[in-house]
């Protein structure tokens, strides 16, 4: 069943367009007709697209996951302050922080320097400061206030942000593409559709319209939160760790890197796995003597004398006169 209907939108404005003359090609197949030289949106669409994206938040919000609001604009700002906060999600009314998705530990940074100086106010070492040390340490926490105390929760990277009036957020749009975070936007007949992962064609000038479609949303994302805690009640006080590994069963760890021996699969806990196993005690073993080495005493055998030839004397020769 559809969360809105054709004529709820139609009495609260949403398919008024833009002029003519402002249009972006790009909203072709959302506009339905022009009359007196501004596009009528098409309502029949709409409601396909608000269904679609608050299934979308409904699935984020029952997994726990935070959906940053952002609106700047003047007509948008107190009704997306309430909205978000009457589902405890980030938001971000004031003038957008270059940077705040992708340099966002600096962004966090600034969140700790509020809560320290909130720290300061409540552990009295705030009135050991001067009067003009304190004056300005007031105004720095006034300042943060304003622009990141909405904020000051969000502890990771939203999982999605939702935007009213993407031209006027394009800064927000932009970071959010560059982290591959999707957008789910109320997109006027003036605007570009392209980078917007889940498309509201609305009208985003009309505080009435801008009302009616956040509390659809945040209607959907109240539903997921309600889910999800009814769940976690239910399954909390019956099923515990031991029943909780027998009903997922024996999983098996994905390889270590670089080897092909997976890691072992995880055993059962049972109450015959937590009883002490009785150790055999083994039998004494007799400690191994060293062999007697005699001492090898050598023998020396008898050298044979050697007889060296004795050489027999040569006769002198005969003289010639003999």
């Amino acid at each position: 069943m559809p969360r809105t209907n054709f004529e709820e939108l139609l009495d609260a404005g949403v398919h008024f367009g833009h002029l003519k003359r402002k249009w972006n090609p790009k909203m072709a197949p959302y506009i339905f007709m022009e009359k007196n030289g501004i596009h009528i949106i098409d309502l029949h669409k709409t409601v396909i697209k608000i269904d679609e994206a608050a299934g979308v938040m409904k699935q984020l919000a029952y997994s726990s996951r935070k959906i940053l609001f952002v609106a700047t604009k003047k007509q948008a700002k107190d009704i997306v302050a309430e909205a978000a906060k009457s589902v405890g999600m980030p938001y971000v009314t004031e003038r957008w922080p270059g940077g705040m998705l992708t340099n966002f530990p600096t962004i966090r940074k600034a969140v700790k320097k509020m809560n320290t100086i909130d720290k300061m106010m409540t552990d009295g070492t705030f009135e050991t400061l001067a009067k003009r040390e304190r004056l300005q340490v007031t105004r720095q926490r006034a300042k943060l206030e304003k622009n990141l105390g909405s904020i000051a929760d969000l502890n990771r990277l939203p999982a999605a942000l939702f935007v009213v009036d993407v031209q006027k957020e394009m800064n927000a749009v932009k970071e959010a593409l560059r982290l591959n975070i999707p957008v789910i936007a109320m997109v006027d007949t003036c605007c570009d559709p392209t980078p917007i992962d889940f498309v509201i064609p609305a009208n985003d000038d009309a505080a009435k319209s801008i009302a009616l479609i956040l509390n659809i949303v945040c209607a959907a994302v109240q539903e997921g939160l309600d889910e999800r805690k009814l769940e976690k009640d239910k399954d909390g006080p019956e099923m515990t760790s031991t029943d909780r590994d027998e009903a997922s069963g024996p999983t098996k760890m994905r390889a270590r890197r670089g080897g092909t021996k997976p890691f072992r699969e995880r055993e059962e806990t049972t109450a015959d796995s937590l009883a002490p196993v009785a150790v055999p005690v083994a039998a004494p073993v007799a400690e191994p003597t060293a062999p007697v080495v005699e001492p090898v005493v050598p023998v020396t055998e008898p050298v044979a004398e050697i007889s060296v030839p004795q050489e027999e004397p040569q006769a002198e020769p005969q003289s010639l006169n003999d």
